[in-house]
């Protein structure tokens, strides 16, 4: 299998997770050049705008997700948002290795899918199992998903 389509379905599995923590590995990825967007339809990725504008948005999606009122990840809304964000990452991951941004988003998108519909059922089971409060899964769960999307863009 190639390795870079891995990546971009790995990416995806993040988004998965935490929809904007992926685009902000991504584009912070591009602005060090560990990802070469240049030239291709995703650099604006690159920018630095771009990186500090998901950066916030990541932050404020970590907070967000130990709020009560916080809707479930696989409800319509934030399951759309979240396969959006893996398809444009994994496009990112592939554009970045002259490979099918088409594939590398289909990709992305399919790893964002299972990434939140696994994520939700694990941390559901975790939280009920270990009878702890979400914020002792939530934590790390967020913990796991900036260490992943690093992995992920580092490669």
């Amino acid at each position: 299998m190639n390795y870079i389509l891995a990546l971009a379905f790995g990416v995806g599995l993040v988004a998965g997770l935490r929809a904007l923590t992926a685009p902000a590995a991504v584009a912070w990825a591009a602005q060090w050049g560990w990802l070469h967007l240049h030239g291709s339809p995703l650099s604006f990725m690159a920018s630095t705008w771009a990186a500090i504008l998901f950066l916030v948005l990541a932050i404020f999606e970590l907070i967000g997700d130990l709020l009560p009122g916080t809707p479930k990840r696989t409800a319509p809304g934030p399951l759309a948002a979240r396969m959006l964000s893996g398809g444009l990452c994994g496009a990112c991951v592939c554009a970045s290795a002259n490979q099918s941004l088409f594939i590398g988003a289909a990709l992305g998108g399919l790893g964002a899918l299972l990434g939140a519909f696994a994520g939700y059922e694990l941390r559901r089971r975790l939280v009920a199992g270990l009878n702890v409060k979400d914020i002792f899964i939530a934590i790390p769960e967020d913990l796991i998903a900036i260490g992943l999307a690093w992995f992920f863009v580092t490669r």
